[in-house]
């Protein structure tokens, strides 16, 4: 019996922007131990997504420098670390350093019409799947799997070794996959994951925030306040009692307003630039996308370690309402390219969703 296909969106290879992504028929993936199979309903997109494709987290093993050589290495075992944290299995952290995709059996080559079935179910190629934060229906159950069954509605994340968002199927792991309410649309669950993780483990674990309000109050600059990370950061700032300045460009100044923000920064102007905020307040934390910066200039890379039980408490915080994804755009599975182009432009305002 001939494979059940799919149709997926991929890259072959690294470089090439938007116009390097491929609509291909695969075989749609069997959830493993642990696993379950989702029929996708909605994918958000992450810079980090084409940042792999332009090979930025590849570790490049021919550089001679001694010193870039022990970046690499720390580099390769904190990556490691944390990605074990999460309960990533070893056999796919391989992938995500040495930047390798996977083979698909039946996957036809560029060229291939969406729908069109390999002519040589045998063939195998390449590819490299992107696409981390999603939403849809458990379809499928894998061994081992007791909180999650058929038909449960839920938001999962992906992991960035194996990807698959785009696409009308995924597996993902139960330890990092969420029963999502009625309350919370499939768009807004799937924006949720790398963004919002990444500014609950900012505030909480590197600036000791207490989103429950119960802790000191603290002055918070978020930079980038409109991205994906920077909405969310504001909003949860704003649940631990936290002042916040914000910067964003001209035309969200209103929406990031919106979303708490007790001061907000145009970034292009000199005050802006500046990053002083114009009360006059000493910052404790300055949460950015990539680090977070303390009073006494100390650097802390945010190095994400997703945790199911984080994704619960932020999927509450949506069907609560005290927490909100702002979204940017939508674009069909076959137009991801589109939604590709407008990410890597870096100017979209929260959330770039693409829908099977």
């Amino acid at each position: 019996m001939a494979e059940k296909l799919m149709h997926a969106v991929v890259c072959d290879g690294y470089k090439g922007g938007a116009a390097a992504l491929k609509h291909v028929k695969v075989p749609v993936p069997a959830p493993k131990k642990g696993e379950v199979l989702l029929k996708l309903e909605a994918t958000s997109l992450n810079p980090v997504d084409w940042k792999i494709q332009k090979g930025d987290l590849r570790l490049l093993c021919h550089a001679n420098s001694p010193t870039y050589q022990e970046i690499n290495i720390a580099y390769l075992y904190f990556s490691f670390l944390a990605l074990r944290l999460s309960g990533i299995r070893c056999e796919v952290l391989i992938d995500l350093i040495v930047g390798r995709g996977r083979r698909v059996r039946g996957a036809k080559r560029k060229g291939a019409a969406v729908g069109q079935v390999p002519k040589q179910e045998s063939e195998e190629i390449l590819i490299y799947e992107r696409g981390t934060d999603v939403a849809g229906e458990v379809v499928g159950v894998g061994p081992g799997v007791k909180n999650l069954k058929l038909g449960d509605k839920v938001v999962a994340m992906l992991t960035h070794a194996t990807g698959g968002g785009l696409a009308e199927f995924a597996t993902s792991q139960e330890s990092l996959t969420v029963k999502r309410p009625l309350e919370v649309s499939a768009a807004d669950g799937a924006g949720l994951h790398v963004a919002g993780l990444t500014a609950h483990q900012a505030l909480t674990k590197s600036a000791g925030i207490k989103l429950d309000g119960s802790g000191q109050p603290k002055n918070i600059l978020v930079t980038a306040a409109s991205g994906g990370v920077g909405h969310y950061a504001v909003q949860l700032a704003k649940l631990g009692n936290a002042h916040v300045t914000a910067t964003c460009g001209s035309r969200n100044i209103d929406l990031v307003k919106s979303l708490g923000a007790d001061e907000v920064l145009d970034y292009k102007t000199t005050e802006g630039a500046a990053l002083k905020s114009p009360s006059g307040r000493k910052y404790d934390a300055v949460s950015t996308v990539q680090q977070l910066t303390f009073s006494k200039k100390h650097l802390v890379p945010l190095l994400l370690i997703p945790k199911g039980e984080n994704i619960e408490y932020l999927v509450g915080l949506l069907k609560e309402g005290k927490l909100k994804t702002v979204v940017d755009s939508k674009h069909p599975l076959s137009k991801a390219e589109e939604a590709w182009a407008k990410s890597m432009d870096g100017h979209a305002t929260g959330k770039i969703i693409v829908e099977p």
